[in-house]
């Protein structure tokens, strides 16, 4: 029986686009000046998260679902998924704009490189004042003109633009092209997969003078060259309750904003549950065991939970599993 709220160390991930917000903002022990990820929960090979404090501190989190299963991540998601974590859970910052970039679906994804697909998500944690994310095209192309204003660097001519502040939330489908603006901090839930086709980079260079590889031809195939106006999410806002952000078969997400104490009973959920903080800080405690999430950290809920209180004074939450 694992009954706690588990929290693991930060796998932190230096970026050509990185900043210094995941430390200033978010508390995060960080050395380095260009760090553009905090991967809180991770199952990516070569990346595997590690329980950082309480009786399974140093264990990895594919060797903690081998040993508890199904009452760590739920029937269902132990069937399917096995050893694997289903979720890549991640607070990413921004300080110049991300590549222009899209996911392969995971039919795609199985067949060219034995990886899940990446469907994800984003929470924005805070903005500068301008900026902006790339979401889709602003309006539906084909695959000529793609290619010409690829080859001639006039890509941009054709992207959506859209400009963003503390609480929006977007939805990202595969296929679909998308940047994370300069500026921006956010929250990101996607599927597990380190899998980007990059295909416009701004012309940028690292300090050796070197391009970061593009992937033009893997991304026709992938790519979505349709306008479609789905990806802004909008949401309530209740206290004290459980809002759906987005919902689909690769994960959920509610906005739970929490004055007081407030118990929460996941009995009929066979699933783990995450709580990501986005802003406060909260309590959070299964029978005699208690955890304190602040502003940028993110707990593990065992899928054997079956009810736990959250006490803040007031903390705005996002609360993850798979239905």
């Amino acid at each position: 029986m694992i009954n706690y709220p588990i929290k693991f160390t930060p796998i932190f991930q230096e970026k050509i686009w990185g900043g210094k917000k995941l430390g200033e903002i978010l508390n995060k022990k960080t050395t380095k000046d260009e760090i553009g990820e905090s991967w809180e929960i991770s199952g990516v090979v070569g990346f595997i998260s590690v329980v950082a404090k309480g009786p399974e501190k140093g264990i990895k989190l594919t060797d903690l679902i081998a040993e508890y299963k199904e009452d760590l991540v739920g029937k269902e998601v132990y069937s399917e998924f096995g050893n694997d974590f289903p979720l890549l859970i991640k607070f990413i910052d921004a300080k110049t704009d991300l590549s222009v970039q899209l996911h392969p679906n995971d039919e795609l994804a199985k067949k060219r490189h034995n990886s899940f697909g990446k469907t994800e998500m984003w929470y924005v944690m805070q903005a500068d004042e301008g900026s902006k994310l790339n979401i889709g095209f602003k309006k539906e192309i084909d695959k000529a003109e793609y290619l010409e204003h690829l080859e001639n660097g006039k890509i941009v001519e054709l992207l959506n633009f859209e400009k963003v502040e503390k609480g929006d939330a977007f939805f990202i489908n595969t296929g679909k092209v998308h940047a994370i603006g300069g500026g921006v901090l956010l929250a990101e839930i996607q599927q597990t997969s380190d899998l980007t086709y990059r295909i416009y980079d701004w012309d940028r260079v690292d300090s050796k003078g070197n391009s970061r590889e593009l992937h033009t031809e893997l991304a026709l195939d992938a790519l979505d060259l349709k306008k479609k106006d789905d990806f802004k999410l909008d949401y309530k806002k209740d206290l004290n309750s459980s809002s759906m952000i987005a919902s689909c078969e690769f994960f959920t997400t509610n906005f739970l904003p929490v004055e007081g104490n407030i118990e929460k009973d996941y009995s009929s959920l066979d699933s783990f549950v995450i709580y990501m903080c986005v802003d406060g800080e909260a309590i959070i405690s299964i029978e005699n065991n208690s955890e304190a999430l602040k502003k940028g950290q993110t707990v593990l809920i065992p899928a054997n939970t079956k009810k736990l209180n959250i006490e803040a004074k007031n903390a705005d939450l996002l609360e993850i599993y798979i239905e």
